[in-house]
């Protein structure tokens, strides 16, 4: 089976365009080389790929007739993704920078629904 078929089939992409794009780009390896979406894939077989900027890896237990059910994916793949990829994910995600600093830029839609909220409470104060 193609490897970009078998992702497809296993449930790691939505579409098998989506599947197709990520071997184009580089992003599937076949024990460690970069593969073509045609690449056959066979039993036993370690497959790498970056999805979500998390390196998956995945051994090859059978090959599926055609796309299955979430329930079914583990009798045809064993994850064996070191959990280290999944920790640096979460410290990502806390790294990141939500809010803007106050005072600075345009107020959000709720800076100007407070703001509007404090003049009509003096405005009425001030009768």
């Amino acid at each position: 089976m193609r490897v970009d078929k078998y992702l497809w089939c296993i449930r790691y992409y939505k579409t098998r365009t989506i599947a197709t794009t990520a071997c184009k780009k580089g992003q599937v390896k076949i024990n460690d080389d970069v593969v073509k979406p045609s690449r056959e894939v066979y039993p036993l077989d370690i497959i790498q790929l970056r999805k979500d900027q998390i390196n998956y890896k995945i051994k090859v237990n059978d090959i599926p007739e055609s796309r299955i059910g979430a329930k079914l994916v583990d009798l045809y793949r064993t994850d064996i993704t070191p959990k280290e990829e999944f920790e640096a994910k979460e410290l990502l995600k806390y790294s990141k920078d939500y809010y803007r600093k106050k005072g600075t830029g345009r107020p959000t839609k709720k800076d100007r629904r407070d703001i509007d909220d404090y003049t009509d409470e003096t405005s009425i104060t001030d009768i």
